[in-house]
């Protein structure tokens, strides 16, 4: 079974609540689509699906619960907008001015980005599964941890420790971190490299004074091993998902 069981139970209590429907303003969206000029308009719950706003100016508009969903934004200036759980699902955002923007609860799952400015922009329980060019001067450690776990739990392992490099770049002792990039490497095959990466978590695990992570990180390093001997039998019955599969949820509490 995937080491990939393991990430994806901790996922079960992050998902965001979905926002409620509002109003759209038809008035503002008619004069978008026409124009494509539309400041600090009213676009709250607007349906611009698939919609062509390339270039366009929306500088401080309320788009907040709005579909964009594959909408053609490059190059568009949205500084300053309210994109509060808006729906930017596989939209093209390259080279958009996203400064200032307000994306908490925002959905840019396989949303572009490349060239995008994202300076302080809230991406507050923002969804970026599969996001392409994401920017690498913004995000925490934390968050490139999660998008690691996002991926991972897609099974795409090599985008996972992508993320997870980069979040060891901002903080090289995030032992959680360790941990889950060595299950991704053991899902490609990189026994080697899982191997350190275990024994680096267990190190990090019990010079915090994290019993929990200490244990589970020798519990790893057991199953990655029993991995490269799949002819032997293994002790107890179950495989490596269902012997770590019990604990799995606490990944991650021991980030923070």
């Amino acid at each position: 079974m995937k080491l990939r069981i393991l990430v994806a139970l901790t996922m079960l209590s992050s998902i965001a609540p979905i926002a409620p429907a509002t109003a759209e303003n038809i008035q503002h969206t008619q004069q978008l689509l026409a124009t494509r000029q539309c400041p600090n308009c009213d676009l709250s719950g607007a349906g611009l699906v698939l919609a062509n706003l390339a270039g366009a100016n929306l500088r401080g508009a309320n788009l907040s619960g709005a579909n964009l969903s594959r909408a053609n934004l490059s190059g568009a200036d949205l500084s300053g907008a309210n994109l509060s759980g808006t729906s930017l699902f596989g939209a093209n955002l390259s080279g958009a001015n996203l400064g200032g923007v307000n994306l908490s609860s925002a959905d840019l799952r396989s949303a572009f980005l490349g060239g995008a400015n994202l300076q302080s922009a809230n991406l507050t329980g923002t969804q970026l599964l599969g996001v392409q060019g994401m920017p690498d001067n913004i995000g925490t450690a934390e968050d490139f941890y999660r998008l690691g776990v996002f991926e991972a739990r897609a099974g795409n392992y090599r985008n996972a420790i992508d993320y997870y490099d980069r979040a060891l770049n901002l903080k090289p002792d995030l032992a959680a971190v360790y941990f889950a990039r060595s299950m991704s490497r053991a899902d490609l095959g990189d026994f080697a490299g899982a191997t350190v990466d275990a024994q680096r978590a267990e190190q990090l695990f019990a010079a915090q004074g994290n019993p929990q992570g200490e244990a589970m990180s020798k519990e790893l390093n057991k199953a990655i091993v029993a991995r490269q001997k799949p002819t032997e039998p293994r002790g107890g019955g179950g495989d490596f998902g269902s012997a770590l599969g019990s604990i799995g949820s606490l990944l991650l509490r021991f980030l923070f």
